[in-house]
């Protein structure tokens, strides 16, 4: 298997659902429901999973551990972060948007011996032995998000990492997505509806990342739920890179900067305009898509375009409010942006229902997507869709991710065994 996950070929159809499946006979609508197609011959044991997540906003690797049949989380196990050296950063930050080269292959190398690490430091904090760990959800990390020409490469070696830990790994999460005309993300939002079983719905759950994106859902007629999912923005990548350009710092830490500026509410509204914004999802966005803003920005101070920048994001998210089905009772918050405080209050002041960080519902805010690929990775071993027509845009449920097991031969769509 290419090092490069890019593109690829899988399986679609069959069920897909948190607590069930789309009905694959009717045409998708702007939400789809999770209730009628279960494959009731999947099999229903729950396995133990590792996911990791290595995050555009690029701080490190978030590990988390959890049981689960794939269609609800069973148990929470533990969670703990491997935080990336500076001059890693570095050289990770210089391959986004970047094509496979011999820079890209040591970083490779390098990046997947660093998951290994993270697996390694969980399981000991845990005191779990590897041998009990049915399998590793390896995201990888996305240096280039092109749905638009069916491209999509997250960087990781899923065939050594399974080497290195001794412990079949599931990677190559996007790609048949893409290879089938989706998006290839969001791809967390059947995890979500996991997630939200016992949340009054409908709900919204925020993902502020480097990129921000939403899953909205809500009740079915079916007694399942309907979901809906797609990227409202810029996240934080914006604001990050603002900050690193003029102070240094990695981010604007609780929002400080922002709150002592000034929003320049013109370049908003003007960065509004792009036709992305009017687009109806489901829809993405690669983390450097906007990058292009921060020219516009040259000038202000460090207040002002921080202020400017998260203003950015928090108007992309309540515009597309419009493309929800019907307005959410609630938004929870999840990713490095429940943390700052400014964008979190700007969030309040611009949506219509509550705003909270994850952690009112009693989720886990830092570990949520690392969970997300750890349930994930369970899906693809019993054969279930990870992506929806409602989520990604896919023509029908497909399924993903590739089985690498140690010693052995990636193979897409397979088992375990």
């Amino acid at each position: 298997m290419d090092r490069w996950n890019e593109d690829g070929d899988g399986n679609r159809g069959g069920a897909c659902s948190t607590q069930s499946a789309v009905d694959t006979t009717s045409a998708p609508g702007p939400a789809q429901s999770c209730q009628d197609a279960v494959d009731r011959t999947v099999d229903t044991k729950p396995l133990v999973a590792v996911g990791l997540m290595s995050g555009t906003s690029m701080d490190g690797i978030d590990a988390a551990l959890l049981t689960t049949d794939g269609e609800r989380v069973l148990h929470f196990g533990g969670v703990a972060t491997y935080p990336y050296a500076e001059a890693f950063r570095t050289r990770l930050r210089a391959l986004l948007g970047s094509a496979p080269g011999t820079e890209a292959d040591d970083v490779v190398r390098e990046l997947t011996v660093l998951h290994a690490a993270a697996v390694e430091r969980l399981l000991t904090a845990v005191g779990v032995d590897a041998a009990a760990v049915d399998v590793v959800g390896f995201h990888g990390h996305t240096v280039l998000h092109r749905p638009e020409r069916r491209l999509t490469r997250q960087m990781g070696d899923g065939q050594a990492l399974a080497d290195l830990l001794g412990i079949p790994v599931v990677a190559d999460f996007r790609s048949a997505d893409v290879a089938a005309g989706g998006h290839g993300a969001p791809l967390a939002s059947l995890f979500h509806a996991a997630m939200a079983w016992s949340v009054m719905k409908p709900v919204a759950v925020l993902n502020i990342g480097g990129v921000a994106n939403v899953t909205w859902i809500g009740d079915a007629p079916d007694g399942g739920d309907l979901v809906m999912a797609f990227d409202t923005g810029p996240g934080n990548a914006l604001v990050d890179d603002w900050v690193r350009r003029m102070s240094g710092r990695r981010w604007d830490e609780r929002g400080r900067l922002a709150r002592g500026g000034r929003v320049r509410d013109d370049l908003v509204t003007a960065w509004l305009g792009d036709p992305y914004f009017r687009a109806p999802p489901p829809k993405s966005l690669d983390r450097n898509t906007y990058a292009a803003v921060l020219d516009a920005v040259v000038g202000l101070s460090a207040e002002d375009g921080a202020a400017t920048l998260t203003a950015f994001t928090v108007r992309a998210v309540a515009q597309g409010q419009a493309f929800l089905p019907v307005p959410p009772s609630r938004w929870l918050i999840c990713g490095g942006g429940r943390l700052n405080g400014t964008m979190m209050a700007m969030l309040a002041d611009a949506l219509p229902a509550p705003v909270e960080p994850v952690e009112a519902a009693g989720w886990d805010g830092d570990a949520l997507e690392a969970q997300a690929f750890a349930f994930l990775a369970v899906r693809s071993v019993k054969g279930l869709p990870l992506s929806l027509p409602s989520t990604t845009g896919v023509p029908a449920p497909t399924r993903g991710g590739v089985m690498h097991r140690p010693g052995g031969v990636a193979a897409a769509g397979a088992g375990l065994r």
